[in-house]
């Protein structure tokens, strides 16, 4: 039986495929077709099957990594969508919080509401923020607000009412009744999608998830309908930005969860891969053609975000803390009005693409730069199947180099160098900001660009040592493969940790339990080992923000506090409080802001196979090229197949290493090894 994982990119669409049988795996990469990603998909399933020489009956599983909803959001070209809310909260979106897109940007604006103000209704009720009614739900104004919503047509339409984390009767009675006025509109409430604390973040949550909520349903139909086309037996899996593999169904009621849907798999990937290399502590580095993702790895447990924002949007469902710089092998290149380089965050994407791509493209791109200085092959990638158009990168860089007034190496030496400072600048920004010293960490480089860079930009942050997996141009869509079936579940405490009284704590989690519960009965195979995990979110009372600690696994399991268990969570929290910032209030009052608990379903992880023995670099040596070093310039260097790697093989830098999905530099001043599961670990001389 076969389990195949597609990740699409902004500018190829990723298939890797396993044999369970043999433990082989068949990869395929071709250009994603970014107006209906489902396209590329169907023709990678069809295309991996037949290099697997299997039918599509063979299909035991098939995950899915997807950029709909990102791109929906950074594009603007979401659902028109409308607000119901309370009264007086009708310019909660406009004003948000009292900080600036930019610290020190005095005129910068903020991101203007997903929702016009003239698509935001109010209507007269209200909760107290223990959940009682004082005002009970306008009937004549919820019909009146049904009728101007009807009115304006919009696709989509989020309901936020005042307090509705402690009490959503009244949401969930306006939701039904838009519903049933407007069978064709997606309609959520925010005590659905996100019942937590703080109204802004909730309300900006719940309207992000209307907006991209209809474009992703659509785009969920066609996948699931093109996999049928395919013959595969099987639905399409999804991951979710948490790093947790989800139906069909799932993420058409709760689409926000896929805002980091391929990232997330690249991190669960490079986890395992590294896991089973010996290495617990990492930071993942992502090169993609658009961008660069990165995300602190510590035990080999992903660090996990309650909430982040996108394109300046707060967003509140939990994601792997990866960050994302506009640095990829796409980046454009220009100078600036004041003669100064810049790399990114525009991209070429796939069409056109780099100039060196040969499909019309003109500006200099990373890539282009690349393909000059020797590091990329001159005359084809992909293994053959896409020529490169030097001519047509040469032409693209000039323009960079004329107005430079310089010459073509040292602009293209210029575009890469700049673009390894952007990458080392997301490298620092998941370590060294939030306290952690890279240079205990193995920076795990994949992705169709990672490899190129990955030694440079090592250097520059002090690390000593870089992973390159067997197959890193596709890791992603390994990671797919290897992800449990996990979703969260969060709902608002607002109590005190007060031991002598945790009924409305075990209210609060009995609730949250039982969700997850029948989430599992419903998305786990029967076969499946299921858990749920928790944790609580706490502070001191009037704090403005919570630390997390873990909850008893005996607690999860009886959905049920007792005084020694409330009284072992506080203890937890002064500890961790401790450890945060450097003192505790052992006497103080101990608030619950949030209980999360996760619901997770493991799947059979595939370990990666073992290679042949064998020391001698000559037997993949496939000739050699001048390639450009910012240590050495252009020097005479050797370049390998990967492919003809065996495990004990030793490549002194500079070298250039070649496969099919990427090209990986070791440079003048590294030393790269092959271990036993085809891994290249290139260690770092600093200097």
């Amino acid at each position: 039986m076969l389990r195949i994982g597609i990740d699409v990119g902004g500018t190829f669409t990723d298939v890797t495929a396993l044999d369970a049988a043999t433990g082989r795996f068949h990869i395929h990469k071709l250009p994603s077709t970014t107006e209906d990603q489902s396209v590329a998909v169907a023709e990678g399933v069809r295309a991996v099957l037949r290099e697997a020489g299997a039918d599509p009956g063979d299909v035991a599983y098939l995950g899915h990594g997807t950029t709909v909803a990102t791109n929906t959001v950074l594009e603007s070209n979401g659902a028109l969508t409308a607000l119901v809310t309370t009264a007086g909260l009708r310019d909660i979106l406009e004003i948000g919080r009292q900080q600036r897109p930019d610290l020190y940007d005095m005129e910068a604006d903020k991101a203007p509401p997903l929702v016009p103000r003239a698509l935001v209704h109010a209507l007269v009720e209200r909760m107290s923020a223990e959940g009682k009614v004082l005002t009970p739900l306008d009937e004549d104004g919820l019909t009146a607000a049904v009728a101007g919503v009807s009115e304006a047509g919009p696709e989509a339409v989020a309901v936020c009412f005042l307090h509705s984390y402690r009490n959503g009767d009244h949401e969930r009675e306006a939701a039904e009744r838009l519903r049933a006025a407007l069978p064709g509109v997606y309609v959520c409430a925010s005590s659905e999608v996100a019942p937590v604390f703080r109204e802004f973040e909730r309300f900006s949550t719940t309207v992000v998830n209307a907006y991209v909520g209809p474009k992703i349903n659509r785009c969920m139909s066609r996948l699931a309908e093109r996999i049928r086309t395919t013959g595969v037996p099987v639905e399409p899996r999804v991951i979710g930005s948490s790093g947790g593999m989800m139906s069909l169904d799932s993420v058409s009621r709760h689409p926000v969860t896929t805002l980091l849907s391929g990232p997330s798999a690249g991190v669960v990937a490079a986890s395992h891969v590294a896991g089973q290399a010996g290495y617990g502590n990492l930071i993942t580095f992502d090169m993609g053609g658009t961008s660069t993702d990165v995300c602190l790895v510590r035990d080999g447990h992903a660090l996990v975000s309650s909430q982040r924002g996108i394109n300046h949007r707060p967003v509140r469902t939990p994601s792997l803390d990866i960050h994302t710089v506009g640095a990829g092998g796409g980046s454009i290149a220009r100078v600036d009005p004041g003669g100064a380089l810049e790399v990114g965050p525009s991209s070429a994407g796939s069409q056109p693409g780099p100039a060196a791509y040969g499909r019309g493209g003109v500006t200099p791109t990373v890539t282009d730069a690349n393909v000059l200085r020797g590091r990329l092959n001159p005359e084809y990638i992909l293994g053959g199947a896409l020529a490169v158009d030097h001519a047509a990168a040469e032409r693209a860089v000039d323009t960079v180099a004329r107005a430079m007034g310089t010459d073509r190496p040292v602009a293209a030496r210029g575009i890469g160098r700049i673009a390894a400072v952007n990458m080392a600048g997301a490298v620092r920004k998941v370590s060294v900001e939030a306290g952690e010293d890279p240079r205990g960490c193995v920076l795990v480089a994949f992705g169709g660009a990672g490899p190129l860079h990955a030694v440079e930009v090592a250097r520059e942050v002090g690390m000593s040592t870089v992973l390159v997996p067997p197959n890193p141009g596709t890791l992603c869509a390994l990671g797919l493969l290897v992800t449990d079936i996990r979703t969260e579940f969060a709902k608002a405490v607002l109590e005190e940790a007060d031991e002598r009284a945790p009924d409305k704590l075990n209210e609060v989690l009995h609730e949250v339990h039982t969700s997850a519960r029948d989430w599992l009965a419903s998305e786990a195979p029967p076969e499946a080992d299921t858990k749920i995990t928790g944790e609580a979110r706490m502070r001191y009372a009037r704090q403005n923000f919570e630390l997390s600690v873990p909850l008893p696994q005996r607690v999860i399991d009886a959905a049920r506090f007792d005084c020694e268990a409330v009284a072992g969570i506080v203890a937890a929290f002064h500890e961790q409080h401790t450890k945060s910032y450097g003192y505790a209030h052992p006497g103080a009052r101990v608030q619950i802001v949030e209980v999360q608990l996760t619901a997770a379903a493991a799947v059979d992880k595939p370990e990666l196979p073992a290679i042949a023995e064998g020391s001698e670099p000559e037997e993949a040596l496939i000739g050699r090229r001048r390639a450009d070093f910012d240590e050495t310039g252009p020097v005479e260097t050797p370049v390998y197949d990967r492919a003809g790697l065996r495990a004990g093989t030793v490549l002194p830098g500079p070298a250039i290493v070649e496969q099919l999905d990427t090209t990986t530099v070791i440079t003048p001043d590294a030393t790269a090894r092959v271990d036993r599961y085809g891994n290249l670990i290139i260690e770092v001389e600093q200097r």
